[in-house]
């Protein structure tokens, strides 16, 4: 199945502060969640993906799907109460990608992986997309799967899904020939990335004064096909998670696309409730998130 969608963005609080947030709509001007209600196919048939740009390249402020947030916007993580900032890992200048994540898929923290004998990271499952473009925070892209990396982060498994936008120029000659494969092209077409990409996520964390990350498979990156299944699987992990077959602890979301709910939302003066919390603007503005118009198909999950 092929969809054709448009997304846009909204954005609330002022930048590099706590407050800041970033919300997403469909071509309706319909509030969504970046994290339920983009589908994860852009064409299933080409396991080609929808990926949400969290962090264009070259930057360095840490932004993040808010699981745990209603309607789950952008926005910046905090490290004991501080904005979190990558540092920059000589010779590289910010993130070296464009990082972000793929909707519709979750890394269960309560499943242990039999390749890498580590638990999922709670969170969607990330991309670094190698395109030329640099995006735009928020933006919402289709990909090619290339292969993963498999980051250890703190105990937790921490895919790393290597992609390309199918809208780069060079993208056709990534799995093009027959005589390479995969992951192979990006060594070929990307000479010394595969290595930049490692050493950085190896040593990102070291100037915060934390030890090098860890691997499985001793670093060494995995071809297309398994990347895909990697997908996939977190995809279903996904399933299980919204269908209450997986506790979704404090995950918390409204969804449009999705019927299954444990509580009803509400709408309460133009703001959306779910149990006790409620869904507003810039808290400085006192302004509510208008959604009085698109309750016929939302459901909540939310456990407070």
């Amino acid at each position: 199945m092929s969809f054709s969608m448009s997304f846009s963005t909204e954005e609330r609080g002022r930048d590099n502060t706590p407050d800041y947030r970033l919300y997403f709509k469909n071509a309706e001007g319909t509030y969504i969640s970046p994290f339920h209600d983009i589908p994860i196919y852009a064409d299933e048939a080409e396991n080609i993906f929808h990926a949400v740009v969290e962090v264009p390249r070259w930057t360095n402020a840490k932004m993040e799907i808010a699981t745990k947030d209603p309607l789950n916007p952008l926005k910046q993580d905090l490290k004991k109460g501080n904005l979190r900032y990558v540092s920059n890992v000589f010779p590289h200048k910010g993130y070296i990608w464009n990082y972000g994540a793929i909707p519709q898929t979750w890394e269960d923290p309560g499943h242990r992986d039999g390749d890498t004998g580590c638990c999922g990271d709670n969170d969607p499952i990330d991309i670094c997309d190698i395109g030329n473009k640099v995006c735009s925070r928020g933006e919402v892209i289709r990909v090619k799967v290339l292969g993963t990396l498999a980051l250890i982060d703190e105990g937790e498994t921490d895919w790393k899904v290597i992609v390309i936008n199918v809208e780069d120029p060079e993208a056709e000659d990534f799995n093009a020939a027959s005589v390479f494969t995969d992951i192979e092209d990006v060594r070929r077409l990307r000479p010394g990335f595969l290595q930049a990409t490692l050493d950085w996520f190896r040593m990102y964390k070291v100037p915060d004064g934390k030890t090098e990350n860890q691997f499985a498979f001793n670093g060494e990156f995995k071809n297309r096909d398994f990347a895909i299944k990697t997908v996939k699987d977190t995809h279903s992990f996904w399933k299980a998670l919204i269908s209450q077959k997986t506790d979704a602890g404090e995950l918390n979301w409204l969804i449009h696309t999705v019927r299954q709910s444990r509580f009803p939302a509400q709408l309460i003066n133009g703001s959306i409730t779910t149990r006790h919390k409620i869904i507003s603007g810039d808290r400085n503005k006192g302004e509510s998130i208008n959604t009085s118009c698109h309750f016929s198909a939302i459901s909540c999950i939310s456990c407070c």
